[in-house]
């Protein structure tokens, strides 16, 4: 065999981010001296959405899931010694991308670099926020006009920049499938072109070079087959819109360009020792074939349905991709799969059922109408329905979960508590008070930034208007203001927007004939509510904080309405005095609070001294998300009824639980009903 040159190995990222700048930094720099190629930002919830650390939402929220940046001297903090003009940068972030981009711009010109050979990735998808994730700050409309500057901005100043990542990662995470993965993230990228393209900012002569510069990042998934013809029929998909819709000749700037976050969803809390072969696999899928291979991976770690990973997990993570890399024969050969009947008619499959739900998406007036009215959200808090209803059936199979249950003591989890990371507590007052220095020495020597007003009036002025807000908005980097100044200025100008949750026209995923476990739950409910004097049980489910990760409260929430609740659920985005007023004022019988964030020692006790403060005792507070064991026992102890968290994975018994936690709280028998 005649020998051919090696493949380049694609971009190995681990996405990392917590406490505070300095300590963020310090573990990039850590990380790309074991081998890393790419760095890869999470910020924290408050930066996500617009809000300073000191902001009463971002309780219990600061430096939890990512770093906070609040303003130019912690964007020097977070890239110090770190050659930004060298780097590629991946920034997961959405509503506040232009403003994070503004803030990395102005750090590199301080460093002395040439911003036309800066390199990295803004995700900077506004539509699956409102879908799946929940960071979105304005309504679509505003929030396209954002993209669309930014992406013009770039081709025109950062020419190496992707501006967009459509992400369809957290559309799998919410339950889509693979054509609806496929049709919902290209009818994203058909919106927002459309709109680059209609802005009249960029020359027709110029537009392959915004088409060019459109990247995606896609979820994989364990089905590994399945997943690797997703990622060819996404390519092939690309290729006809953009020559057929754009015009777009250059084969080139037709590339379908992708990175890869495997999926975190599939991830176990029981038996987490099979989350890497879980990981493995699923890196297979979007790295063994050659013409459908990511450009860019990152990998979570095997404990991250436990809590936040360790530095040595994610080390773990990125070495899993060096060995493939490195030590395997994958990148000696051409695309192995080339010829295959199988892959062929699998990805002619997926190609033809996704151009038939784009084409339902177009005729609905595009991708934001679909979001407005409501369609896409319930479609997957549909999908997610029903494979909750497979797992909980037993018919999709998870190894130590539903299946192959027993299990050795695992040396990994012998002391839980130290199997994952946590945030100090302390670090939030630590950044709250750096933040108050900021707002109080940002005029003074050494930062001598101008006042901030002036700039904030012309950034509303230009967000009144028609003009780019990409200048207006460096100009507010560079006079120190804040992202919370920066989002609230826009928020006067734009609005706030609610997401639909999709929740109150999900369809019944779950039967219920007589002698099967809804039909049990079903009558607990009616024999309760009967009991209570009341016509129906009312069942309040709450997102406290900045965690926008919606998908469990939504599946108890349909699944409690399917068992015969009233359900009062008013999505994401609340502060426990929002929830405990919402409690009394529809008369709840039970208060669900989902918090996968890891702000729940801090907002879940909050709302059982309100709900105590306001003489309440009466209605149970059932806690679930993403707990360490420890703090489950701390929540229990301070009055919670009941904490579920990812093991828990049979929906109609925790309703059923639920049901019985009210019984015990209105002092009724329990009920010899199973669950």
């Amino acid at each position: 065999m005649t020998e051919r040159q090696k493949d380049r190995p694609w971009l190995m990222r681990t996405y990392a981010g917590h406490s505070t700048a300095e300590a963020s930094n310090e573990l990039y720099r850590r990380n790309l001296a074991k081998g890393q190629t790419g760095l890869s930002v999470a910020f924290d919830l408050p930066t996500q959405t617009g809000y300073d650390p000191d902001h009463i939402l971002a309780r219990g929220e600061v430096g939890r899931v990512g770093v906070p940046v609040s303003h130019l001297g912690d964007m020097r903090r977070l890239f110090q010694d770190i050659p930004l003009e060298q780097m590629n940068t991946s920034m997961t972030i959405n509503a506040t991308a232009m403003w994070l981009l503004a803030l990395y711009q102005v750090v590199a010109e301080e460093q002395g670099a040439d911003i036309t050979k800066l390199q990295g990735t803004t995700q900077n998808d506004i539509v699956k926020e409102y879908l799946s994730r929940g960071t979105h700050v304005f309504p679509p409309v505003p929030s396209l006009r954002l993209t669309t500057d930014m992406i013009t901005y770039t081709v025109a100043h950062i020419p190496k920049w992707n501006p967009i990542n459509i992400c369809s990662y957290h559309l799998q995470e919410a339950g889509a499938t693979p054509v609806q993965e496929i049709a919902y993230a290209m009818s994203t990228a058909i919106a927002v072109l459309d709109a680059v393209r209609d802005s009249g900012q960029v020359p027709e002569e110029k537009f392959g070079d915004v088409v060019a510069r459109i990247s995606f990042f896609v979820n994989a998934g364990v089905r590994f087959i399945e997943e690797m013809c997703k990622m060819r029929a996404f390519g092939r998909i690309w290729d006809q819109v953009t020559r057929e819709r754009y015009g777009i000749e250059h084969p080139k700037q037709r590339r379908f360009r992708y990175g890869v976050q495997v999926n975190s969803l599939g991830l176990t809390e029981a038996q987490p020792e099979n989350n890497v072969q879980r990981i493995v696999l699923e890196m297979l899928a979007v790295t063994l074939s050659k013409d459908a291979r990511a450009r860019a991976v990152q990998l979570p770690a095997w404990n991250e349905a436990l809590g936040l990973p360790r530095p040595w997990d994610q080390q773990w993570s990125l070495r899993i991709q060096q060995v493939l890399a490195h030590e395997s024969d994958l990148l000696e050969y051409e695309d192995i799969f080339a010829g295959s009947h199988v892959i062929e008619d699998k990805v002619a499959s997926l190609v033809e059922e996704s151009l038939a739900e784009m084409d339902r998406i177009e005729r609905m007036g595009g991708a934001m109408a679909a979001v407005e009215s409501g369609y896409l959200k319930s479609q997957l808090v549909s999908s997610h329905a029903e494979r909750r209803a497979r797992i909980e059936s037993g018919q999709e199979k998870i190894v130590g979960v539903n299946s192959y249950e027993s299990t050795e003591p695992s040396p990994l989890t012998s002391d839980l508590d130290g199997a994952i990371m946590t945030v100090d507590p302390a670090v939030e007052a630590r950044v709250v008070n750096a933040l108050k220095d900021w707002r109080d020495n940002r005029y003074q020597p050494p930062f001598n930034h101008p006042r901030p007003c002036k700039a904030l009036e012309r950034l509303k002025e230009v967000a009144a208007g028609t003009g780019n807000l990409m200048e207006a908005t460096l100009e507010c980097a560079r006079a120190g203001v804040t992202t919370g100044e920066w989002a609230g200025a826009l928020r006067e100008v734009f609005g706030e927007f609610r997401a639909p949750t999709g929740v109150s026209s999900a369809p019944v995923a779950v039967t219920a004939e007589e002698g099967t476990p809804l039909a049990l739950v079903r009558e607990k409910v009616a024999k309760t509510a009967a009991d209570l004097g009341t016509g129906k049980l009312r069942f309040l489910v709450g997102k406290p904080g900045l965690d926008g990760h919606s998908n469990g409260a939504e599946q108890i929430a349909v699944r409690a309405r399917d068992a015969g609740f009233e359900v009062v659920y008013q999505g994401i985005r609340l502060t426990p005095e929002q929830i405990v007023d919402a409690a009394l004022a529809e008369d709840v019988h039970a208060v669900g609070l989902s918090i996968l964030s890891g702000s729940h020692a801090e907002l879940v006790p909050d709302v059982l001294v309100r709900l105590r403060e306001a003489g309440a005792r009466d209605i149970p507070v059932i806690a679930g998300g993403i707990i360490p064991n420890s703090d489950a026992e701390d929540l229990l102890a301070a009055g919670v009824a009941a904490v579920f968290t990812p093991k828990d994975f049979g929906i109609t018994e925790i309703i059923g639980r639920i049901v019985d936690e009210i019984r015990k709280a209105n002092k009724l028998d329990p009920l010899e009903v199973p669950a």
